[in-house]
């Protein structure tokens, strides 16, 4: 459904889907930290396909973290063979460490509220813009939500609440997914939420029993949940509905 796009002014490009019909408004999708991978790009495929302008921003491919590079540590992580596992943790730390350091974020930042500069004023979407985002993502979509009160709704899945973000800086409704057994950043959660809450964010944390990290990925059989996935989906699109009315 959609093409790669270039925005040459922050040395990015994006993959874009257009509904079909006149937008109802736009939301900006952010990656896995597996690059801009085909998931990601379906993700995008499905928003569009709910009447939204939807663009997913290749953050990643600015540190040569391609979906290429992406699919085959992936593919190593997940592999049957532990010594195929093995291998891909120096990989997956030499891939990631880019984008883990702070000049990352300092780029990153402004480079997604290009994305919403080059949105907010298109036909059809007229201020009306959303951002959702995957682990990696989920933290990026808190960072853009902190940093841009243009947006309107936030919907983090699985994402650390960024070191450097203040909630105190969010405009927008935030609602965010997690897993239970996910508890390097769920065990987290009850205090963002009082975090939250001190800084009159209209935050709604909704914690899935029985799953952990990245049960959205359809693409990985080891963690997806269908039907936690499809509770998600539907609520999700129930956030944005209710928050970038038509």
């Amino acid at each position: 459904m959609g093409t790669m796009i270039d925005l040459p002014e922050h040395d990015l490009t994006a993959y874009r889907a257009d509904p079909s019909g006149t937008p109802r408004g736009a939301v900006v999708v952010i990656q896995e930290i597996w690059g801009l991978a085909d998931h990601i790009k379906d993700v995008t495929d499905r928003v569009a396909a709910q009447g939204y302008v939807a663009v997913a921003p290749d953050l990643l491919g600015h540190v040569g973290l391609t979906p290429e590079v992406g699919a085959r540590i992936f593919e190593l992580m997940f592999s049957a063979s532990e010594e195929d596992r093995l291998a891909a943790q120096p990989q997956m730390r030499a891939a990631t460490t880019p984008a883990r350091q702070p000049e990352f974020a300092t780029w990153a930042v402004p480079a997604l509220r290009a994305v919403v500069d080059a949105l907010v004023d298109e036909p059809g979407v007229d201020g009306r813009v959303g951002v959702v985002g995957f682990c990696f993502g989920g933290t990026y979509a808190f960072a853009l939500a902190a940093a841009d009160p243009r947006l309107r709704a936030a919907v983090p899945f699985y994402g650390h609440f960024p070191e450097n973000a203040d909630p105190a800086t969010i405009g927008c409704p935030v609602l965010a997914f997690y897993g239970e057994d996910d508890h390097g950043i769920t065990d987290g959660v009850p205090e963002l939420e009082s975090r939250m809450e001190q800084a009159g964010v209209d935050f709604t944390a909704r914690v899935y029993h029985g799953v952990g990290h990245a049960f959205f990925n359809d693409t990985s059989p080891s963690k997806y949940n269908a039907e936690v996935a499809a509770d998600a989906w539907d609520r999700t699109l129930a956030f944005f509905d209710e928050n970038l009315p038509s």
